[in-house]
């Protein structure tokens, strides 16, 4: 199969494209139309074989995970997917990984509404590159840079689930059956906080998705609003999946530096904090209080009041 018949019969889907697209795959550029007023925003990912996932991944998670991460990004800053380009490179075309990583990529696109406008294929090492394009109201994105001292911090869904499934897809932890697909499937599978992405935008001071662990991302924030924070590590949120399979102290381990939640990691001003209930009420998506900014650059953890040093490093995608 060819180049262009691999994207016909793979990728072309124009009867599904977004009324918004004038003009998707097929030409040299797509043409899409942007509100007056809104903005875009645009993301970037690539997945390597052998460094962002192993190579007997199953195609169709695969696919759907490629967007998943990507939507992530625009979640983190409070856009309404819209767009993607997917540039592919294959070591050969084969048919059954072709179909099902479509599938699972299709299968997201259309959850969130996105269409593909547009790509590339080519020969070599696996590889996956989205762009993704988003719309979000102007001077409403959220951002890293606007946390202010005495806000409050949050993080959505459970902390460190990813980082167990890929260990236990390594080879390095064992745990029964159910909690081993739950976890797994955390990792192939995460959830972007679209919609809770949407919610914040007038409550959140800043925001951030967690690709690299907690106190990676974290300190993202820190970084550019120029503060410190408060942890209360116990506070974390954890799956029963999590505190059933490994020990307390593993478990904080993977909470506070387990990477690829894609969960969002935000900060409220106290004055927005009952608002907050609400609007994440109507989006579905439980939130967890874990700390509060500080003054200075300082980022201290505590457990049960206690000074906590942690004696783990940082995720890495192995």
């Amino acid at each position: 199969m060819k180049e262009f018949q691999l994207i016909e019969h793979y990728f072309h889907r124009q009867n599904q494209q977004r009324r918004d697209v004038k003009l998707g795959i097929g030409d040299d550029c797509a043409l899409v139309q942007v509100p007056e007023n809104k903005s875009l925003a645009i993301s970037c990912d690539t997945l390597v074989e052998g460094v962002h996932f192993f190579a007997d991944m199953p195609a169709r998670e695969l696919g759907y995970k490629s967007l998943a991460v990507n939507l992530s990004d625009l979640a983190a800053m409070g856009a309404e997917p819209a767009w993607m380009t997917l540039a592919l490179t294959l070591p050969e075309v084969n048919q059954t990984w072709l179909q099902g990583f479509s599938e699972g990529l299709f299968e997201a696109a259309d959850y969130y509404g996105v269409s593909l406008i547009g790509g590339d294929t080519t020969r070599g090492p696996l590889s996956i590159n989205i762009t993704i394009h988003g719309l979000v109201p102007n001077d409403t994105a959220l951002k890293r840079s606007g946390a202010k001292v005495g806000d409050w911090i949050y993080v959505t869904g459970t902390l460190g689930d990813s980082a167990l499934g890929l260990n236990i897809l390594a080879g390095k932890v064992q745990v029964d059956a159910d909690n081993k697909d739950y976890l797994i499937g955390r990792h192939y599978r995460p959830t972007p906080r679209v919609l809770a992405g949407q919610s914040l935008r007038s409550l959140a001071s800043s925001a951030i998705d967690l690709s690299d662990g907690l106190m990676s991302d974290l300190g993202h924030i820190l970084k550019a609003s120029e503060v410190g924070a408060i942890i209360d590590v116990g506070s974390i949120p954890q799956s029963e999946a999590m505190t059933s399979s490994v020990s307390q102290d593993d478990a904080l381990s993977y909470g506070l530096t387990g990477g690829e939640d894609y969960e969002l990691l935000f900060t409220v001003p106290e004055s927005q904090r009952g608002a907050l209930d609400t609007a994440l009420l109507h989006a579905g998506v439980k939130f967890s209080k874990i700390g509060q900014i500080s003054a200075g650059r300082e980022l201290k953890l505590l457990l049960d009041g206690q000074a906590f040093i942690p004696n783990f490093s940082g995720f890495e995608h192995f």
